[in-house]
């Protein structure tokens, strides 16, 4: 079937047919060696409106014939992804058009239906197959982190312990960051130098989530709001989102960007629709300036407790964050 043809079937089927329409529309696409940006744009213009129209069976055949296109219309297989996983599995599994960034908000809206099928992609990103198996098992989100980095870490220990295996507590934690940067530094760049030099601090913190390391992502958190690795890890190692929310605010991020983010580091707080309804509503409603009221206080902890030389009790972090958390959500009903 030719182009000409394509673009007359609109014109010679009866109005009201629209299941018909549609399948048709998609198998004359689907046969055209290489479409142009022109029937590309046609095809997502005749069978969009037509979407709600058409049958379960309909939507799972245009999106099995899809799946092996090379040139499939993205707006139409996006819209087909967003499908339960029984209609948009293969293009889950197969598609060309998804990119990383949508697999991923895939992954956050519909969990681990989606993120199963996603799963068999062939040359699937590595970042993405670590989230998806940390949604698959949430207990291994908050793994311990290597040997090397747990020495120079603070930890409650005796203190009789601790001055013999490792440095005082109040340099472990900017020994640990150090070593950190040395890990994520490229092999010959100088010392002030790391992966992520000249971005965004968005693209800093992005990739840094996605590696599925939660040291290498306080590090770079650390980095963004100019406060300590210890603080950093406070804000991350609660069971929920509520300060990492107010740390991402603060750097003024869009909404977008800091789902991505924040459904990276805490893949299992967002398993259904309504999970991310709450979390874009609280970012909304959250005042810029008191979140960076909020990352004030922190940088005012950090300077502190440099002065009186003293390091960080986490069992008085998390406390600390729990109330912060409390004051947040006050904040948002009084909004």
């Amino acid at each position: 079937m030719s182009s000409s043809d394509f673009r007359q079937i609109a014109i010679r089927t009866e109005a009201g047919k629209a299941e018909r329409l549609f399948r048709a529309a998609v198998s004359a696409f689907c046969s055209l060696t290489r479409p142009s940006r022109r029937e590309i744009a046609q095809l997502e213009d005749l069978t969009l409106p037509l979407f709600d129209e058409v049958s379960v069976g309909s939507r799972r055949y245009v999106a099995a014939a899809l799946s092996e296109c090379d040139y499939a219309p993205t707006a139409l297989v996006r819209r087909l992804a967003e499908e339960p996983v029984e209609i948009a599995a293969p293009l889950l599994t197969r598609s060309n058009a998804l990119s990383d960034i949508d697999l991923i908000a895939l992954i956050g809206r519909h969990g681990l239906p989606h993120a199963r099928a996603i799963a068999r992609r062939k040359e699937l990103n590595p970042t993405i197959a670590d989230l998806i198996r940390a949604l698959e098992r949430p207990t291994l989100v908050k793994t311990r982190p290597p040997e090397t980095v747990t020495k120079l870490t603070p930890k409650p220990e005796p203190v009789a312990k601790a001055d013999t295996d490792r440095p005082a507590t109040g340099e472990a934690a900017e020994n640990a960051r150090r070593r950190l940067r040395s890990m994520m530094r490229r092999t010959g760049d100088t010392a002030d130098v790391n992966t992520f030099l000249g971005q965004p601090a968005y693209v800093k913190l992005r990739e840094t989530a996605l590696t599925g390391n939660a040291a290498f992502f306080q590090t770079a958190l650390a980095d963004a709001l100019g406060i300590d690795f210890a603080t950093a890890r406070s804000v991350t190692g609660q069971s929920s989102y509520g300060a990492l929310l107010a740390a991402l605010r603060a750097l003024d991020l869009s909404e977008d960007r800091a789902f991505l983010i924040a459904v990276a580091v805490y893949p299992g707080e967002f398993p259904h629709p309504q999970a991310i309804r709450l979390f874009l509503d609280r970012y909304r409603l959250l005042h810029r300036e008191a979140a960076l009221d909020k990352v004030r206080a922190w940088k005012a902890e950090t300077l502190s407790r440099a002065i009186r030389g003293d390091a960080p009790d986490a069992v008085d972090i998390e406390g600390r964050e729990a109330s912060n958390s409390d004051e947040a959500s006050a904040g948002l009903k009084a909004s």
